[in-house]
């Protein structure tokens, strides 16, 4: 045991070490060798947060097995999957805001500007709760295990069942559509125009015109993608399966690039320059430009969201908090 502790410990060293060095550029003959001006997010130096991340995280207790993640604008959410709960979480003190009991084992929250959707997996439905208040406002039905969700400024898009993805009206939770994609759908992001799904059981993404469900394209990826997040022009997916993580162009799906992404990555979030990978037993900072490992921190952790300055992660194998990083 004790040598398997630190094997695991070398090789994060090296890991971080060999980051380090790519980082590292040429200097003046004599001198030590220069790294790289910080990429900070411009968004961090406004509110005063230009300095790396607290890469020791400060936790906040939640309900337990906090997978899903989300933020409001204010306050940071949980879907709490084994007590079946969703919490509040102050972005800017972790206070506990509420308690909130919603359908069985929750996995994905996701908010619409004014509430915040749950998705209930062994319920086989969503919650709607008013944000402000944490108010029931509907339990909506589906035919299968409902997984993580995404909102188009409209609709908010549901992973269900074995290869389908409903379109609920945000405004009063009417089905508007289900649609047929890969083996397996699990989760959803937006990118301004269509949504994108990651298809756990055949290695894919599909990718469907939000205004009518049109499928545009199916592309391969990783072995069991799950995560995903749209950075502006590239979609990012966590291969969990793989232990990598897939970047396609969002505009035809070309693949640019895979990236190895140790221990078996989870969930992605986009800071506003650089892309975040929960998983086990690593939570990872990747360049947005090349992928590059510029952060690995030991923290094992599923859902994830950025708050404007910080990641938030879900560490939900078992335990009962967030932490902010």
């Amino acid at each position: 045991m004790k040598s398997r502790i630190i094997a695991i410990a070398t090789s994060a060293f090296l890991l971080v070490a060999g980051a380090l060095s790519a980082w590292t550029q040429t200097s003046p003959a004599g001198q030590a060798p220069l790294l790289p001006a910080p990429t900070t997010n411009p968004l961090q130096i406004a509110l005063l947060r230009w300095y790396k991340a607290n890469l020791t995280g400060t936790k906040f207790t939640v309900g337990s097995q906090p997978y899903g993640v989300c933020f409001d604008g204010a306050n940071i959410w949980s879907a709490n999957y084994a007590d079946s709960t969703v919490s509040k979480i102050g972005a800017a003190d972790g206070a506990n805001l509420g308690t909130f009991k919603v359908g069985t084992n929750p996995v994905g929250v996701v908010f619409d500007g004014a509430n915040v959707w749950v998705s209930n997996s062994s319920a086989n439905s969503v919650t709607k709760l008013r944000a402000s208040d944490g108010a029931n406002l509907g339990t909506f039905g589906l035919g299968g295990a409902v997984w993580w969700m995404t909102f188009d400024g409209s609709n908010v898009w549901v992973p269900w069942g074995n290869n389908m993805v409903a379109k609920l009206r945000a405004s009063d939770g009417k089905n508007l559509g289900n649609f047929t994609v890969g083996n397996g759908p699990i989760a959803a992001a937006f990118d301004g125009s269509n949504i994108w799904i990651t298809n756990a059981n055949d290695g894919t993404v599909t990718k469907m015109r939000a205004s009518d469900g049109t499928i545009i394209g199916t592309f391969a990826v990783g072995l069991g993608p799950l995560g995903i997040s749209f950075d502006g022009t590239y979609m990012w997916i966590a291969n969990r399966d793989a232990g990598t993580v897939s970047k396609l162009r969002a505009s035809d799906g070309t693949a640019v690039g895979t990236f190895a992404s140790p221990g078996a990555p989870y969930g992605v979030a986009f800071d506003g320059k650089n892309i975040w990978v929960s998983g086990t037993p690593y939570l990872l900072e990747l360049q947005g430009t090349n992928g590059q490992i510029m952060t690995i921190v030991a923290s094992g952790s599923a859902g994830i969201a950025f708050d404007g300055a910080n990641i938030w992660v879900g560490n939900g194998f078992g335990s009962d908090w967030l932490t902010k990083f």
